[in-house]
């Protein structure tokens, strides 16, 4: 494929790394196309070129191992998360969505958040987890801030959910404006208390403002978990589409939300409508975390 095939306008990609690097999109520095180099597949929306649809695979950079890749296009912002796995929540990846907002909020109109195939996010990363109960505490504490982060957005946040989105993957869907998923085998859910661990008043927030109150109980109290359809009647998700059009749906929301939305009302009413909650969320959480852990 002509190196043309993968360039978009107007994109500045940024991919966390532990060496932050980044590069631009059409740029000489760290691209290559078909490279047999370990990198980061990073799907570019609007490509121009030869034989390309609205969608191509790019790669980027050689010993890119990152977890995360962003990028701005036509006032749309894109997060993917992609750890190759079950996409599991550590400070990385929450540093990198608080990135996404703040940039998005400059220098966009609104904020696609996707995950890898067949796997939105199943949650916090166990490893942190199973340090101990002050190591677990803070992760949550600072998945909290990010979620209340995510729901206070001053720019629309659209969530595409590839797949399964277990714990605080059903929180960011919780957390964001509009839900689109892959109607693929997947679960969505709350799933703490089914493993022993109270769900923190954060995410009961949430679920309270965002669940069908039909359906509030058995998500949070019964930990049940839902296939992405019933996830639609439940709240977690606002529709489903065949998979291979998820993200051509949830750029198209975003577009048209960054279109529409204007910013100073949508701040304003944002702040109206969500306040009292962020407010509750905030102001509970240093004490309420301290009871999170297994306790049976």
């Amino acid at each position: 494929m002509d190196s043309t095939a993968v360039r978009a306008a107007s994109v500045t990609i940024r991919i966390s790394s532990p060496d932050a690097a980044a590069v631009s999109a059409g740029s000489a520095a760290g691209a290559s196309v078909g490279a047999a180099v370990s990198v980061t597949d990073l799907i570019l929306p609007r490509a121009h070129g030869p034989s390309c649809g609205r969608f191509v695979r790019s790669r980027y950079g050689a010993g890119m191992t990152s977890k995360t890749s962003f990028l701005i296009d036509d006032g749309v912002a894109v997060l993917l998360l992609d750890d190759g796995k079950a996409n599991a929540v550590g400070y990385d990846t929450l540093e990198a969505i608080d990135a996404a907002l703040e940039t998005a909020e400059q220098d966009a109109g609104a904020l696609v958040i996707s995950g890898r195939e067949g796997r939105f996010s199943a949650g916090f990363d166990l490893s942190v987890i199973g340090e101990g109960p002050e190591a677990a505490q803070a992760l949550v504490a600072a998945g909290a801030r990010t979620a209340a982060r995510i729901y206070g957005a001053q720019v629309p946040v659209v969530a595409a959910c590839t797949g399964h989105a277990l714990a605080f993957g059903a929180i960011m869907l919780l957390s964001s404006d509009v839900r689109i998923g892959a109607d693929v085998e997947a679960k969505i859910g709350l799933t703490e208390v089914s493993i022993g661990m109270p769900l923190p008043i954060f995410a009961i927030e949430l679920a309270r403002d965002r669940l069908s109150p039909r359906h509030f109980t058995a998500a949070t109290s019964l930990a049940t978990v839902f296939s992405p359809r019933g996830a639609v009647e439940a709240g977690y998700l606002d529709e489903v589409v065949a998979a291979e059009d998820l993200h051509e749906a949830a750029l198209e929301r975003a577009g048209a939300l960054a279109g529409h939305v204007r910013r100073t009302a949508f701040g304003l009413t944002r702040r109206t409508t969500r306040e009292e909650t962020i407010d509750r969320i905030l102001s509970t959480l240093d004490e309420d975390i301290k009871s999170f852990g297994v306790l049976d």
